[in-house]
């Protein structure tokens, strides 16, 4: 029986070097990570071990004393990032920014580490990316330069942690947490065990000094969070940076935020002089015409909180080839061939199906949610009948397959975000709520009422096949 126990207490384990999990056998492949090849031999089982209670940090109070002052944010000094922060920084709370390469990341970290420092406000960043000397000239670019602002390009997360010893700063910004590694752990940079272990080592750097912490994310194809899912648990706030690397627009999207809402939305423009918030953005998806144009229609967004007004834009042209074109730019695909089935069955509008359409919104934005469909529908019919839609004119609604026009949320704060803009007239759902002053409304419930507004005007008819049939 005691050889048999011995025998049990030898037994080798094995682990996956990548996350860290651990099995008594072999795998060609882990089943946590997924990853293969990486599961080796480190020794015999470890044995189990419980905790014995232990001396506290802190008595434990009525809730009711405890001081919530410690908690109050400090700004940014970057009003978009603090409204979606929900106010700024919590002394102690860790946020995690994801996005795309390219999409301006470092350069927005950069900007708020310059304005965050003061005299009373030490800022530390540093970068794993990049060297020193680029991250200055980036500095230099965009103006984000303070002597309480200190620089260190470190991938050893001792001497990151040896860096807050000696700067003490109030806010660390780590650009990225995926090129960090600690010696003792065992895989490369940007493994799920180093990544686990990296942040584990700064969150707990962070609640004990009060340092708000600032940390860069890569993504995988997908457009998910790199790293193990626990990275994003572990952290207070979880913010995505995105946008199209040809355009200006950036939003910055809160999806997790401990010490405020998660609904709200940052936008910022991105130019060759750094990246500014964007108090009032609508006007990046507008084109600004005297004399309206065929094929464009207007709707109001909302983002988060925010309402937008954006530009759908139509154009269709007779088809050279058998199957015609469907090409869409910021809108979903799928919702713009469902909105030229309702208009060619509920509509009536027969010259959609042998002709190409192209379908784009101004300024990069991207149009997901179903308010926007009455916008589109009136965008095609316009663009097919060649007749301009009425000035001033804004569409809110979405569309079914049976062609009615449904109720969207937020219209009243839609139809206010119009009406501080200057647009006049809007056609939205039935019972849209109170009205701003000094706008009509026009309530539609279906889209053969809605495609009255375009002016009575002979539309263009379907092209005619080579014997003269339409």
């Amino acid at each position: 029986m005691a050889a048999r126990k011995s025998s049990a207490k030898d037994r080798p384990a094995y682990r996956c070097t990548e996350c860290g999990y651990t099995t008594v056998k072999w795998l060609g492949r882990c089943p946590e990570c997924h990853a293969w090849g990486t599961v080796e031999e480190v020794g015999g089982t470890p044995a189990v071990r419980t905790t014995a209670p232990g001396r506290v940090s802190a008595p434990a109070l009525p809730i009711g004393q405890v001081d919530g002052q410690v908690a109050t944010a400090r700004s940014t000094g970057v009003p978009e990032l603090d409204r979606v922060l929900g106010g700024g920084l919590v002394p102690g709370a860790v946020v995690l920014l994801a996005g795309e390469p390219g999409v301006g990341k470092s350069t927005l970290l950069l900007d708020v580490a310059a304005k965050a420092a003061g005299p009373d406000h030490r800022t530390l960043y540093v970068t794993g990316e990049e060297s020193a000397g680029q991250v200055r000239l980036r500095a230099d670019r965009i103006g984000a330069i303070d002597d309480h602002l200190y620089l260190a390009a470190e991938t050893d997360l001792s001497a990151v942690l040896g860096h807050l010893d000696e700067v003490k700063p109030s806010l660390l910004v780590l650009d990225s947490v995926q090129t960090v590694a600690s010696p003792e752990i065992d895989g490369a940079p940007g493994g799920m065990a180093q990544v686990r272990e990296v942040a584990g080592a700064l969150i707990r750097a962070s609640k004990e000094r009060g340092m708000s912490t600032l940390l860069v994310g890569h993504v995988t194809k997908d457009g998910a969070i790199a790293g193990p899912r626990l990275l994003e648990h572990l952290v207070d706030v979880v913010l995505q940076f995105e946008g199209d690397r040809h355009a200006r627009l950036r939003l910055v999207r809160g999806v997790k935020n401990r010490y405020g809402a998660t609904d709200e939305v940052g936008c910022f423009e991105l130019h060759d002089e750094g990246i500014t918030g964007l108090a009032d953005p609508s006007g990046l998806f507008l084109t600004r015409r005297d004399e309206p144009v065929p094929g464009t229609c207007l709707t109001v967004t909302l983002e988060g909180r925010r309402p937008l007004v954006a530009e759908v834009q139509a154009l269709t042209v007779d088809s050279q080839i058998p199957s015609p074109r469907r090409t869409t730019s910021g809108l979903e695909t799928s919702r713009v061939s469902m909105m030229l089935a309702v208009l060619e069955q509920r509509g009536k509008i027969n010259a959609l199906g042998k002709r190409d359409v192209y379908t784009a919104t101004v300024g990069g934005v991207r149009l997901s949610e179903p308010a926007a469909d009455l916008a589109m529908a009136l965008a095609l019919a316009s663009a097919v009948s060649d007749t301009p839609l009425p000035k001033n004119l804004v569409a809110i609604g979405e569309v079914g397959l049976a062609g009615e026009v449904r109720r969207v949320t937020g219209v009243q704060r839609r139809l206010a975000e119009a009406a501080r803009l200057g647009f006049s007239h809007a056609l939205v759902p039935v019972d849209p709520g109170k009205v701003p002053q000094g706008m009509r409304v026009t309530e539609v419930s279906d889209i053969g009422e809605a495609l009255r507004v375009l002016p009575a005007r002979p539309r263009r008819s379907a092209p005619h096949d080579a014997d003269g049939r339409r």
